[in-house]
């Protein structure tokens, strides 16, 4: 199975969406399904994982009926307050919902202890009991923290999205990768190749910008625990769907089929139980 592990869908909204700035006018306007679906089906994608965008319930509600509208929307990642009081009532909602696979917040937007207050690993801890899985979105200068997170939930699947965001545009990847060894030295961490060109000079990036870190992040983590994602459609700051995913194709054209397989698909669909 050929899966796009990362992607979004929305209706825009200038205040619920304010992170998308000026300077991303190009995602100003709303992303639907059928924007999406025709594009998976050109590249021979058999189907992709909504992830959420917006930190809502109502967020949740919306990618999980999308869901069921459309059978190429394999998985769900959705939005609950982790550290609510009400978790378990949030949870209750959406426990009918097959297709909502795992959960996730907004922690690059959070202070770096954000993820390891009591209250939040009380909640990662009831999604490890419901059978959910965590994206873990952070930016670079987290990692310190996230390795202390996950460390309190060793039991719980984890999978790091964008590669934790490295600064591309700058060419810094030494202590990413140094930090990011810890954390793939645990076998319960994933690791999404996603959001890199975004992380690059979004006029002027070339795929020899992103060599360094696929091979490190392949070196770290072996094929079994990639996943390729195209972060559409947010990459579209940078280049389209196209560009994004002939990155990927070629640079696992340099492994096994089984290998390739896995780091399109397989991982993803074995992850997230597809």
């Amino acid at each position: 199975m050929r899966l796009d592990s990362h992607q979004h869908f929305w209706k825009y909204n200038p205040e619920k969406h304010s992170w998308i700035t000026d300077d991303m006018k190009v995602i100003q306007r709303d992303f639907l399904p059928d924007d999406l679906l025709p594009i998976l089906k050109e590249h021979q994608i058999d189907g992709c994982v909504a992830v959420q965008a917006d930190e809502s319930i109502r967020e949740t509600a919306f990618l999980c009926d999308l869901a069921q509208e459309h059978e190429q929307i394999k998985a769900v990642v959705g939005w609950a307050d982790l550290g609510s009081d009400e978790l378990d009532k949030d949870l209750d909602q959406f426990a009918s919902q097959k297709k909502l696979k795992g959960y996730r917040e907004i922690l690059q937007a959070k202070p770096v202890d954000y993820m390891l207050r009591k209250e939040f690993i009380r909640g990662i801890e009831k999604l490890g009991k419901r059978g959910y899985t965590y994206d873990i979105l952070i930016f670079h200068n987290q990692l310190e923290a996230a390795l202390q997170f996950v460390k309190k939930a060793p039991e719980q699947p984890f999978v790091i999205d964008h590669i934790a965001k490295p600064n591309i545009k700058l060419g810094i990847w030494r202590e990413w990768k140094k930090e990011m060894a810890l954390l793939a030295e645990r076998d319960y961490i994933f690791c999404k190749v996603s959001g890199m060109i975004t992380e690059a000079d979004w006029k002027n990036w070339t795929p020899s910008d992103l060599e360094v870190y696929l091979e490190v992040a392949l070196e770290l983590f072996g094929p079994k625990r990639l996943m390729f994602g195209s972060d559409w459609p947010v990459c579209k700051v940078a280049g389209e769907y196209e560009q994004v995913l002939e990155i990927i194709e070629r640079f696992t054209d340099r492994l096994s089929k089984t290998e390739k397989e896995a780091m399109m698909g397989n991982t993803a669909a074995e992850f997230y139980g597809i």
